[in-house]
């Protein structure tokens, strides 16, 4: 599905230029705190959170600008992934962790999560039959990082939105139990 632009321009998309800018923005990861909207350009990372979410705001630093793609028809691009329970989900969020040549990009598949009791989280389903159920998407209470990537032609977007700065641990795997 592509974005019906014509070979002849001489600019990027701007979903390109919004994931590159949120990539290195994402590299650049400062302490400073900032209260603001929620524009993918905004720095430092840790500007776009939750004005109501006191809590989340006191946990680990923000490394991750999460986001989501839409495609030509306006709804949201999904990709599959495996949660810690080992079944295979879907999910709308991304992380970028690398753009190169011309406007490729591989991006690490989020798990969405909800909190089912105090500091316990299991994975949301976000996913009617074969849809994404838009109204499912607001119960969203936060993410996890999976072992699935993605790469992707950022030029076969027309829309980038950003959702949150959050801290992923990227540190260490999902570890899945046989």
């Amino acid at each position: 599905m592509g974005s019906g632009k014509k070979d002849d321009h001489k600019h990027r998309s701007c979903v390109c230029e919004v994931v590159r800018a949120i990539k290195d923005i994402q590299d650049e990861v400062h302490e400073k705190d900032c209260e603001c909207g929620s524009s993918c350009f905004l720095e430092p990372i840790g500007s776009i959170s939750p004005k109501n979410d006191k809590k989340r705001r006191r946990k680990r630093r923000p490394n991750t600008r999460v986001f989501v793609l839409s495609n030509a028809d306006g709804s949201p691009f999904h990709a599959f992934m495996t949660n810690v329970d080992n079944c295979a989900c879907t999910s709308i969020f991304f992380r970028v962790e690398e753009v190169f040549d011309n406007c490729c990009a591989t991006l690490r598949v989020l798990e969405p999560v909800k909190e089912v009791s105090n500091g316990c989280y299991e994975t949301a389903d976000i996913v009617d039959g074969c849809c994404i159920d838009l109204s499912k998407i607001c119960k969203v209470d936060g993410f996890r990082s999976t072992d699935s990537c993605i790469t992707v032609d950022l030029d076969c977007f027309c829309a980038v939105q950003c959702i949150e700065d959050v801290h992923i641990n990227l540190d260490t795997c999902v570890e899945y139990e046989d």
